[in-house]
């Protein structure tokens, strides 16, 4: 780098013109496959070749152009889930395949080939009820379901594969070495990207050449799709034209462009699509630069297929063909049949794991800015939430509050006695977060620096040397956390004796991960870098921030023996970060148009598997008016993740400084939080252990009623309560869609642990209880036998919601240990509705409507000692 460690660093690093990130035509791999799809470069599938084993079957895949073979596996895996592999059947060396993202080896089906000759192949799972009818000619794949083809495979012929290829400079001294992929002629070769990729002053040099992967998805009757995060655009995806497609690139974009399909912070290559009757899930596992192109075609008739009984079949139907192209890589894709928006959580979950059960303190608010000056600041802050009555659970700090930027010290001159700091927060019951980046500074001095160089542990360039790059602290090497020894010192940082002036109040906020390099192309790392196992960074930089995350929730749990649950929060991830922590939107900005796109690009993130996310209350860049803070705060208490958070440079603005009426809004928003609490605890209960999202989109929960598939302005929370938030300025009403039909019984559950060890899972010391309304009658049962925790939680209220008459008595009986202390009070909704039409006129600063019948609907109110459900209020 031409950088030295001597040059001040500032926000305006990070703060820099848009135009030094890519767009789709300036990337290279894009560039190639569009150009050579435009030819039908076609695949031929060498059934004859074909052998069916233990977990899959095996067969030829010959590009009819240069004879090349790969090699593709079927694999049938449990819970109605299909893997296809393809890769080179003799490569010049091994191709990267991601690891540790998969919770473990998926427990494969065997397939049964029930048809098949030289020209198809059928395979079909135990049951019958799916199928793979592969055909050699071109080739394709349909899968189907009860005799219909809900996907299709390569149907439109753009499977790509881009094989290693022998350096040039050894190539030269061979013969007859024929290009087995696209056309190296010395015109292309600068355009094309083959072996050099030029962007601005940066160039990135290709050992092997291209190896950029693509494949095509059909997906019949199917024109609602979501997921692929992340991305500031909307909840459903939109279609793309050429040189727009979604990208995804881990990057450090300050103050993001909103309904944009660039990449920014994290990375989940995993969409699903939705219909009437059917949900789908594609995962496209790989770890390297990735776009994905999505076009919608209207219903037409076509033939679906020429294979067996669906022969023949012309229907009227739409269809979305989504393109999935990356840079390197094999292509190892899983296909989640479902058939319910449920199913297919659980088949993502059963690959990739479900969400961390979170500390309760974490389900609280957050206050955080860059940064708190000094132990008096944190000091003064912290009673001014309870000089306000304002509940707060955690106080974090950002990078000032090290000694230079060296993670793991304090500054000590604003923090010169950081336990004694943190055993005040500790006297209310309070936690601390501070923050730790991937980047080291490079310095003699600094133990954690010097350790690491010792022992090989950053990252390296293409010469050999430690990667060198500028960040924070000025000149700085990066961790590879890709290393399992580096992941495994990494945590023992954290340790007490390690992270002096820590104690076990103390969190961890992973940021800039993707990995942001200043001065970087794109602000990132190089892709000729070299990791562990001598990868190159293009092969893995989208994960690159799931393993700090991974190591880092692994530190705090050795931390305390593993008795203790982590918090984590990463701006950088991949899919699978759901199993360390939390999430959240990045560097947004204090305008309404960021607090509207926050609800969709947190619903995308929600069905993606990652449950605890949300956007930074107020905007992280600029100084929000009142009016915008105050719907912040509303919004923000009906997230998962709630915390404020603002720039260096901007206004100071704690919840009180906006005057009184403001500071009472805010306030109310606050308390409404902690009043739900035991519902949002339930939830992530569900989360955790059924893979079902906190937030939800209408279409999850109202899986038929197409009005709900393009809703992206409110949302469930669970099953039972409805979100509108109002992010509009000056508005006094707002039209709400109210989905379902009225029904007259009600499910909820109530879930109850201490709060922050794992002995709910070790010990099953947990308590789980079933409630149903049916018939004017309510039941308590026990909704998990095994869990056994003493509790002094009782039933204290119980509210009735829309009856149309006062009963005229109430009974209760106990049937179990477990008896109901309650008062019976009747309250009407008043609420005005006609099927399928918005409600209007409401006069709320914050609607919030329960519409299905659950355990809100019937609102029952626990009564708990405050210290189990609120940590500071």
């Amino acid at each position: 780098m031409e950088a030295t460690g001597k040059e001040e660093i500032s926000v305006e690093d990070e703060a820099v013109d848009k135009n030094i990130f890519k767009d789709c035509s300036k990337i290279a791999f894009y560039r190639r496959q569009k150009q050579q799809l435009s030819r039908r470069s076609m695949y031929q599938a060498s059934l004859d070749s074909a052998t069916t084993g233990k977990d899959s079957t095996k067969f030829q895949i010959i590009n009819e152009t240069t004879k090349v073979p790969l090699v593709a596996e079927v694999y049938g895996i449990e819970g109605n889930i299909f893997r296809l592999k393809i890769n080179e059947e003799t490569p010049l060396k091994p191709r990267y395949e991601v690891p540790d993202v998969l919770t473990s080896k998926p427990s494969t089906v065997r397939l049964i080939s029930c048809a098949g000759d030289a020209d198809s192949l059928v395979l079909a799972d135990g049951k019958g009820d799916l199928k793979c009818h592969i055909t050699a000619n071109p080739f394709k794949i349909d899968l189907v379901s009860e005799e219909e083809v809900v996907m299709s495979i390569n149907s439109l012929g753009q499977l790509y594969f881009e094989h290693l290829q022998i350096p040039l400079k050894q190539r030269a001294t061979k013969e007859n070495k024929e290009d087995t992929s696209v056309d190296t002629s010395q015109e292309d070769q600068e355009d094309l990207g083959l072996w050099e990729e030029k962007f601005g002053k940066f160039v990135d040099v290709k050992v092997n050449g291209p190896a950029s992967i693509g494949l095509d998805f059909s997906l019949h009757g199917f024109e609602h799709l979501y997921g692929i995060p992340q991305h500031a655009e909307s909840h459903q995806l939109k279609n793309t034209s050429d040189g727009d497609a979604y990208r995804l690139y881990n990057l450090d974009v300050y103050g993001y462009k909103i309904h944009d399909k660039m990449g920014i912070y994290g990375s989940v290559p995993y969409l699903l699509a939705h219909k009437p009757g059917r949900t789908l899930g594609i995962f496209w596992l790989n770890a390297s630069e990735t776009l994905v192109e999505i076009n919608t075609e209207p219903a037409v008739k076509y033939t679906l297929t020429q294979m067996g009984p669906a022969a023949a079949k012309q229907k009227v139907r739409c269809r979305t063909d989504v393109h999935w192209m990356s840079e390197s890589g094999i292509i190892d894709v899983f296909l989640l049949t479902g058939p319910t928006p449920s199913d297919v959580f659980g088949q993502y979950s059963y690959l990739t794991g479900t969400q961390a059960m979170p500390p309760l303190f974490s389900l609280g608010y957050h206050q955080c800015r860059w940064n708190y000056e000094d132990e008096q600041d944190v000091k003064a802050v912290d009673a001014g939430f309870d000089e306000h009555d304002i509940p707060y659970d955690v106080m974090w700090l950002d990078i000032e509050h090290t000694e230079g930027k060296r993670y793991f010290t304090w500054d000590k001159k604003r923090f010169p006695n950081p336990r004694r700091m943190q055993e005040l927060l500790r006297s209310k019951n309070r936690k601390l977060v501070v923050i730790s980046d991937p980047h080291i500074k490079i310095d003699p001095d600094y133990s954690v620096y010097v350790k690491a160089k010792e022992q090989g542990f950053f990252v390296r360039n293409h010469e050999g040397g430690d990667f060198e790059g500028v960040c924070w602290p000025g000149l700085s090497s990066y961790l590879d956390f890709t290393n399992p020894k580096v992941r495994e010192w990494y945590s023992g940082l954290f340790t007490f004796s390690a992270y002096q002036g820590s104690t076990d109040i103390l969190y961890i906020w992973n940021d800039m991960n993707e990995p942001s390099v200043f001065r970087g192309p794109e602000l990132t790392m190089q892709k000729n870098a070299i990791h562990h196992g001598n990868w190159e960074h293009r092969e893995l930089h989208n994960i690159y921030g799931f393993y700090q995350q991974m190591a880092t929730a692994e530190g705090l749990i050795q931390r305390s023996k593993g008795k203790e649950r982590p918090f984590v929060l990463t701006r950088s991830f991949f899919a699978g970060s759901q199993k360390y922590g939390a999430v959240w939107t990045g560097d947004n900005t204090a305008e309404w148009s960021y607090l509207k796109i926050s609800i969709p690009m947190l619903l995308t993130l929600s069905i993606t598997g990652i449950s605890f996310c949300g956007a930074d209350v107020g905007g992280f860049i600029g100084n929000p008016e009142a009016e915008l803070l105050v719907r912040w705060y509303q919004a923000g208490a009906y997230q998962p993740f709630f915390r404020g958070h603002a720039t260096m440079n901007t206004k100071r603005r704690e919840p009180w400084l906006f005057g009184e009426e403001n500071t009472q809004l805010i306030r109310e928003a606050i308390r409404q939080r902690y009043a739900l609490l035991p519902y949002w605890y339930s939830l992530f209960y569900r989360a955790h252990v059924a893979a079902q999202p906190v937030m939800r989109p209408l279409w999850i929960e109202f899986p038929e009623e197409l009005d709900t598939f393009g809703v992206e302005d409110e949302y469930m929370l669970g099953s039972a309560l409805l979100v509108h938030p109002v992010t509009e300025p000056k508005a006094s009403t707002v039209d709400v869609f109210l989905p379902g039909s009225n029904e007259d019984s009600a499910m909820g559950e109530f879930y109850l642990d201490d709060g922050h060890s794992f002995q709910y899972l070790h010990q099953k010391q947990f308590l789980h209880r079933k409630f149903s309304f049916l018939s004017g009658v309510l039941i308590n049962s026990c909704a998990d036998k095994r869990g056994h925790y003493p509790s002094k939680c009782v039933v204290e209220q119980i509210f009735v919601l829309g009856l149309k008459k006062q009963p005229s008595s109430v009974t209760t009986r106990s049937s179990d240990k477990w008896t109901l202390h309650f008062l019976m009070e009747v309250r009407y909704t008043g609420i005005q509705r006609e099927q399928g039409h918005p409600a209007a006129s409401h006069q709320l600063g914050f609607l919030q409507t329960m519409v299905k019948m659950s355990l809100w609907l019937l609102h029952i109110v626990p009564k708990c000692p405050p210290c189990i459900w609120r940590s500071s209020h």
